[in-house]
């Protein structure tokens, strides 16, 4: 099957709420012998992108906007089943996302592909305060927190916690890891906020999170809460 043919009619039954067609083309790719991470990596991932970007763009109306992420959404359900799970080890990950629809469908993509690699992963999604992420790092002792998909409005809060973080030395080894949304469209934005590893997809990510596990971004390279820190070590 041609990828872009494929692509094409996906996203139409995607933004016309098509459910039965979306379906039923996936289940076309699977038996042309494509797998579980190949359709959420070469299917679902750009296509959300490509949504996305006529959003911003106000080229996709509203409705259809949410016709293709509720839609989009079964799909990943869908395929997270039949991804072919590696064996499992003891690193635990936290992923959270902007407050927004697609965003959490991002971060929903990383958390089934991170997970089929073994991790130990635990997926909030949106809309949760600083103060219980902060909470869950310490009670569960998590290895790597992933911030993905952040939306625009969510990034001073995001700064904020990276910073908290490492203030108050939670979990000293946890990894910050970024990705998707704003971090996508921002150039340097993952390193102003003091990201440890960063990626423009789900793929990208999870590869950056198994082939570096000991990144970090050193102290004097992080711009967030640099204020703060010299008017204590002044004082």
């Amino acid at each position: 099957m041609r990828s872009d043919v494929v692509m094409e009619r996906f996203f139409t039954a995607l933004i016309s709420g098509d459910r039965p067609a979306a379906r039923q083309l996936v289940s076309q790719v699977f038996e042309s012998g494509y797998d579980g991470r190949q359709v959420l990596n070469r299917l679902c991932w750009p296509t959300l992108e490509h949504i996305q970007k006529l959003y911003r763009a106000d080229q996709l109306s509203e409705i259809c906007h949410h016709y293709a992420t509720r839609v989009l959404r079964t799909v990943v359900d869908q395929v997270q089943l039949r991804l072919e799970p590696k064996e499992r080890h003891s690193k635990r990950i936290l992923v959270v996302s902007g407050p927004e629809e697609a965003e959490e469908l991002g971060a929903q993509i990383v958390s089934d592909l991170l997970e089929a690699e073994g991790y130990e992963v635990r997926f909030a999604g949106g809309g949760v305060a600083n103060d219980e992420i902060v909470n869950q790092i310490g009670e569960l002792n998590v290895d790597v927190l992933v911030v993905f998909g952040a939306a625009p409005s969510t990034v001073p809060f995001t700064r904020l916690l990276i910073d908290r973080l490492h203030t108050i030395g939670v979990c000293p080894k946890l990894q910050v890891a970024v990705g998707g949304g704003v971090f996508n469209r921002a150039e340097g934005l993952a390193e102003e906020i003091g990201a440890d590893l960063w990626a423009a997809s789900p793929a990208e990510l999870v590869q950056a999170i198994s082939e570096k596990p000991r990144q970090r971004m050193k102290p004097e390279q992080r711009t967030v809460g640099r204020k703060s820190r010299s008017k204590r070590d002044a004082a």
